[in-house]
């Protein structure tokens, strides 16, 4: 016997009502968003998308590690970018906005970040440049006026408190570029700015040199900065201010 169309109608729409249910239990449940807990770990997300998971740095080498580095280095640099004495858009316009206590208080974050370090790879380097390069890092060039690096950044190279930097475990690409910036005045610190004349006395190839020495030796067992310098700097240095005193130039935003 023919179905009347109103009833087809009802038997269409019950079967679509049935089939569309059974599609959706068989699609897997939506998780939920993640709640947000206005923790400086979940503000620094934009901090960890590039600088790696934590702050451990991108595999790229690009982005370096931020865990675990004195804290004054740390807010030394966030102000840098801000200010304009590094250069990096997308760095600048993340920190633009952001008052001074509240770059310390990332910075501050970062540096109390204690995590292991990957596993140390090798690096192709000359046995020459390895000798050149521990004789600069170890003992300087006193003809060339270059202090050794070892007198700022500790004995270990893992820095000093409260803000000179570690030199091991970073990319040997990175630590270039950086020596590079300095010497062509892209990069800049609080004047005095010891880097800059510090690279801008080394020739490419001793920048080389130290570079790949630094970048072949693995990390001690402690990797911590050091609690404090024990002699004094053999140059000014703008950038190595105690961060108990008053900010250094350019910190100025309340």
């Amino acid at each position: 016997m023919p179905v009347a169309p109103r009833a087809l109608f009802r038997l269409r729409r019950c079967g679509l009502a049935v089939g569309v249910t059974a599609l959706c239990l068989m699609l897997p449940a939506r998780a939920a968003p993640a709640p947000f807990e206005d923790t400086m770990a979940q503000r620094t997300l934009a901090c960890t998308a590039c600088h790696g998971a934590q702050g451990r740095a991108a595999p790229d080498g690009y982005y370096p590690r931020i865990a675990g580095k004195p804290a004054g280095y740390l807010y030394n640099q966030l102000l840098n970018f801000r200010n304009g004495h590094r250069t990096y858009q997308l760095m600048t316009q993340m920190v633009e906005p952001l008052s001074d206590s509240y770059l310390r208080e990332i910075a501050e974050y970062f540096a109390a970040l204690e995590l292991p370090y990957p596993a140390h790879s090798s690096v192709p380097v000359s046995v020459q440049e390895l000798q050149r390069g521990e004789q600069l890092v170890r003992h300087g060039d006193t003809a060339l006026r270059i202090p050794a690096c070892e007198q700022c950044h500790g004995v270990a190279l893992t820095g000093m408190q409260p803000s000179i930097p570690g030199l091991l475990g970073l990319p040997r690409d990175y630590l270039k570029s950086q020596l590079g910036a300095w010497s062509s005045g892209q990069r800049h610190a609080h004047a005095p700015d010891c880097m800059a004349t510090i690279a801008q006395r080394l020739s490419a190839a001793d920048a080389g040199a130290v570079t790949g020495w630094l970048a072949s030796r693995p990390l001690p067992a402690v990797t911590k900065p050091a609690a404090r310098l024990t002699a004094p700097l053999p140059l000014e240095c703008g950038s190595a201010f105690d961060a108990s005193s008053a900010a250094p130039a350019g910190g100025n935003r309340p």
